[in-house]
């Protein structure tokens, strides 16, 4: 083929983002009610790193076969067992789990050390450790705690380059991405661990990257056209990121798409977490951090442009 298949996306869009605003932001509405009622009903399902448990470090004479490990471990009955390879010693693992309900946690540990040595002769635990209740809390305390800083500092870069107006808009949109995204995990029951921490903060990074090129392309079309109405510029703006927008979210989305099927059980949260923040990030950025500029008005410059309503018909 002669063309690259990128020539068929089309360059020069009319689509009005604008009109169809106020019934995103109704279905956003719907979204967040349902996610924080989720979340308030039945919580998140939280793993080790938040609840507490058994941790054993183990060493073999050969590289640990990690598959076969978490096979035994769901054989003998672990709860919520995890397995963790090191891949700088590939002959050690972590192995984790959580007592059974009544269990004393140096019984589970004894237990489980027995049924291990049982299927892997050359297994040796090399270390043993308890995590409380009280120490896991602390830590998810820790985790959300990072989270905020996160938005606060995403907040002041935002305000620095182009205004409070705009960060406060990428902010809510930002947050709109994480409750959503924290809503799901909650709805499908997916392990809440410290590595969805660390997939919610990738999520943060990559929304308010899209809300940066956003933003970018809008103030240079407010300098461009200083007479049109913003919720055309806004269109306009949009129309000619679309493709940009099209192809970086389609190449993110097919690399992650891989590994979420191919990477297994230990990877999955982690990938279907960042797989659905890239598509919420995306669409909060049309419309709900855009919405919010249209309705608050920011200045052009130094002249107001007119805030206006949801709704209001947008010039033909």
């Amino acid at each position: 083929m002669r063309w690259p298949l990128i020539r068929y996306i089309p360059r020069a869009t009319k689509f009005r983002f604008v009109r169809w605003a106020p019934v995103a932001a109704v279905f956003s509405a719907i979204l967040l009610v349902g996610a924080i009622a989720s979340l308030f009903l039945q919580g998140l399902n939280l793993g080790i790193d938040f609840k507490g448990g058994n941790a054993l470090e183990i060493a073999m004479s050969r590289p640990v076969p990690l598959a076969d490990l978490r096979a035994a471990m769901n054989q003998i009955g672990a709860h919520d067992a995890q397995v963790q390879g090191f891949a700088s010693q590939p002959n050690s693992a972590m192995v984790k789990f959580l007592p059974a309900k009544g269990e004393a946690p140096s019984a589970a540990s004894a237990h489980v050390e027995r049924e291990l040595a049982k299927r892997f002769p050359d297994l040796k635990v090399t270390s043993r450790s308890e995590v409380g209740a009280k120490v896991s809390g602390e830590l998810l305390m820790s985790g959300f705690k990072a989270l905020g800083v996160a938005l606060l500092l995403t907040l002041g870069y935002i305000w620095f380059r182009f205004g409070l107006s705009y960060g406060t808009g990428a902010v809510v949109a930002v947050i709109h991405d994480i409750v959503l995204t924290l809503g799901l995990l909650s709805v499908v029951k997916i392990e809440f661990s410290m590595t969805e921490i660390a997939a919610l903060l990738t999520v943060i990074g990559y929304s308010m990257n899209e809300k940066v090129i956003t933003f970018d392309r809008l103030k240079e079309n407010l300098r461009k056209y200083k007479t049109t109405p913003l919720r055309d510029i806004i269109d306009l703006s949009e129309n000619e990121r679309l493709s940009r927008t099209i192809i970086t979210g389609t190449t993110a989305l097919l690399a992650l798409g891989g590994t979420m099927v191919f990477g297994g059980p230990v990877l999955f949260p982690l990938v279907f977490t960042m797989v659905f923040g890239i598509i919420i990030g995306t669409y909060s950025s049309i419309y709900i951090a855009l919405p919010l500029i249209l309705v608050w008005g920011v200045k052009r410059n130094d002249e107001e442009a007119t805030p206006v309503k949801f709704g209001a018909a947008s010039r033909p």
